[in-house]
């Protein structure tokens, strides 16, 4: 669905009802000059799990866009690395905004980063209830 996010070659691992796990393997075009993954690569693979999560939890009759995103870096990135992120959405009836957190971790399960991202949540247009 977003042509962007697949410039890093993540692999869905896991999809579903306010929950997603995405797996990212280390590969030179994701590294940076320190041979470590890029921190673009990091936010990116944050921003595509949280919204796979949210996506995952929402009826077609709501509709999502990324307003903000936070990236913490806790360590190196180096390795394959899986990003994880539940979500309960609320219901939407109006626009509002929720925050959805994924947790990046390398296989010795050390969390290389946390994203937490806020997305702005609407009806879609002609779906509102009469």
């Amino acid at each position: 669905m977003v042509p962007y996010s697949g410039t890093i070659g993540p692999y869905v691992v896991d999809f579903g009802q306010g929950r997603a796990r995405v797996r990212l393997d280390d590969r030179r075009r994701v590294r940076n000059h320190l041979r470590s993954i890029h921190a673009v690569a990091l936010a990116n693979l944050g921003e595509l799990t949280t919204g796979l999560a949210l996506i995952g939890a929402l009826g077609s009759d709501v509709r999502g866009i990324l307003v903000g995103l936070e990236v913490r870096y806790v360590k190196k990135a180096r390795g394959r690395l899986e990003a994880a992120a539940r979500c309960d959405p609320p219901a939407v009836s109006e626009a509002i905004e929720t925050l959805v957190e994924a947790e990046i971790r390398d296989m010795s399960g050390d969390v290389v980063a946390v994203a937490r991202a806020r997305w702005r949540l609407s009806p879609v247009a002609g779906s509102a209830p009469a």
